[in-house]
């Protein structure tokens, strides 16, 4: 199924529901939930999804597993998605919350397969097993680090989604420290508390995440100079360093390189 809404198919008795769906440049799914689990995967773009607890970037090629009736919002950065809806009953391995995945070749082939179903495929025969093997492979996946969490505190939550849609090197703890009228100290140890890391941490990882949606259309160069790092090289040496894989990975031109 290509760009159905859910809601015409999620009274079907299918486990799985496989839909494909094209976004326009820079949409965004405001705040919604579904009652069946999502596995959100992205064949071409960057996603950023965003729930109560954390924000989650979902590089080209990789995908998202959303908990269901979670709540979130979903940017779509020339998305393309296949989609598979869940009934929760058929995954209890799920995690409680959202989880970025690889997404290797066996699990994307059959991802492009299932899309092309239709809304009551049939359960026995290649369909059914198709089906079946998408649950195998999903539970065989790994978590990867794409992601960071956000404070429970209205204020601070509200001072780090700032920051996520605009990252600023240049801001620091005695900044944020004043914004919430606390001293330096007593505000690392409050945000320590709620999120499992200092501020100065926290926002580094933040200008990671928006490098990966910015290495789309810019160059290592021009990313590291727009998140203020002092080159490329040691803006290259953190991205590998975070997330085990160097920023050359999710550039516009290796991205053309691969799909050609």
């Amino acid at each position: 199924m290509k760009n159905i809404p859910l809601d015409e198919v999620d009274h079907l008795d299918r486990a799985v529901l496989p839909i494909g769906t094209d976004y326009p440049a820079g949409h965004v799914l405001e705040w919604h939930e579904h009652r069946r689990a999502q596995f959100l995967y992205g064949a071409t773009g960057v996603m950023v999804v965003e729930t109560a607890d954390g924000t989650w970037t979902v590089p080209p090629e990789r995908a998202v597993l959303i908990p269901a009736a979670t709540p979130h919002r979903v940017r779509m950065l020339g998305v393309s998605t296949r989609s598979l809806y869940v009934e929760p009953g058929a995954v209890p391995w799920w995690p409680a919350r959202c989880t970025v995945v690889d997404v290797p070749p066996l699990l994307r082939e059959l991802l492009l397969a299932a899309v092309e179903f239709t809304a009551d495929y049939s359960l026995s025969g290649r369909e059914g097993a198709i089906a079946t093997l998408l649950l195998h492979e999903i539970a065989a996946r790994s978590p990867l680090p794409f992601h960071v969490g956000i404070p429970v505190s209205a204020d601070l939550a509200a001072l780090c989604r700032e920051y996520l849609a605009a990252p600023d090197a240049t801001v620091t703890n005695t900044d944020w420290a004043a914004v919430t009228a606390l001293s330096e100290r007593a505000f690392t140890r409050r945000f320590r508390a709620e999120t499992g890391e200092s501020p100065a941490v926290w926002r580094s990882r933040a200008r990671l995440l928006a490098a990966v949606a910015l290495l789309r259309t810019a160059t290592v160069s021009e990313v590291s100079g727009r998140l203020g790092y002092a080159s490329p090289a040691a803006f290259t040496a953190a991205f590998t360093r975070t997330f085990g894989t160097p920023p050359s990975r999710f550039t516009a031109a290796r991205a053309t390189a691969v799909r050609g």
